[in-house]
């Protein structure tokens, strides 16, 4: 039986958290009420635009078949894209990796920096870097794979660097008292606890780079994105219908043969 002591302290607790659990909810009210009003958003104005949305899928039935031999080679452009930015961004991901975990370089001086630079890596939006590399290197392929790369090292690193701070350190520890160096340390502690987590990562980022290489074309960054710029902006809605639903296809297929590679990975 409790005491009257320990009966008043849980009173004050729960009296304690149902006062922090009533501040965060009014909290979040005050927020979302101050969002609604500064970005000016309308619920008469959205019922308004409703119908219009019908509209526009109206607009896009029946998709224009014969237009898909006229994607396929952007398309395909596309996944070439994102195989190459993946690919390269993994191999760029590894090294990264090992100097952001503080198990594997103990030197904090560092470590953080470079954290650091890969938290502010991470918070530049893809569009904007294919835009910056499309003024730098013109319109085409180039700056497509350029910001699919930086995108993949940014995803990559986080995700592996974190990884490797859970690892096992007794096959390092044991190799470190029988004085092997930091390469074979590496080598045969790390990698073997790793790789497959890796790989799973490299397959995650493929992933997102498929969908994101599709929107890059957007701003000239070439692909697929491209040719959504070009019959949006001259109406021909039919064609998009065409284009989304190809490139639905293709990204249901990807994520469907990454997600079965995987489960078997992990």
């Amino acid at each position: 039986m409790a005491t009257p002591t320990t009966s008043k302290y849980d009173q004050y607790l729960n009296k304690k958290l149902s006062l922090k659990t009533s501040f965060t909810v009014l909290l979040v009210m005050v927020l979302v009420v101050w969002s609604f009003l500064y970005t000016g958003f309308s619920i008469s104005d959205l019922m308004v635009g409703l119908p219009q949305i019908g509209n526009f899928f109206v607009q896009m039935v029946p998709p224009d078949w014969s237009y898909i031999h006229i994607i396929l080679q952007p398309m395909l452009d596309t996944i070439r894209a994102a195989i190459v930015g993946t690919s390269l961004g993994a191999i760029a991901s590894i090294p990264i990796s090992l100097i952001c975990a503080s198990n594997i370089i103990k030197t904090k001086w560092i470590t953080i920096p470079a954290r650091f630079l890969l938290n502010i890596l991470r918070t530049i939006p893809d569009l904007l870097l294919a835009s910056i590399f499309v003024a730098i290197f013109g319109i085409g392929q180039v700056p497509g794979v350029l910001a699919l790369f930086v995108l993949s090292i940014s995803i990559i690193a986080k995700l592996f660097y974190e990884s490797l701070e859970t690892i096992d350190p007794g096959p390092m520890e044991a190799m470190t008292a029988v004085g092997a160096n930091k390469i074979k340390w590496i080598m045969f502690g790390v990698i073997p606890q790793t790789v497959s987590i890796f790989l799973s990562y490299v397959l995650f980022s493929f992933e997102i780079n498929i969908r994101a290489s599709a929107v890059l074309g957007l701003v000239g960054a070439g692909g697929i994105g491209l040719f959504y710029d070009s019959t949006l902006g001259l109406f021909l809605y039919s064609k998009t219908a065409m284009i989304i639903l190809f490139t639905l296809v293709i990204v249901v297929v990807i994520d469907y043969v990454s997600s079965k590679v995987r489960e078997r990975l992990i």
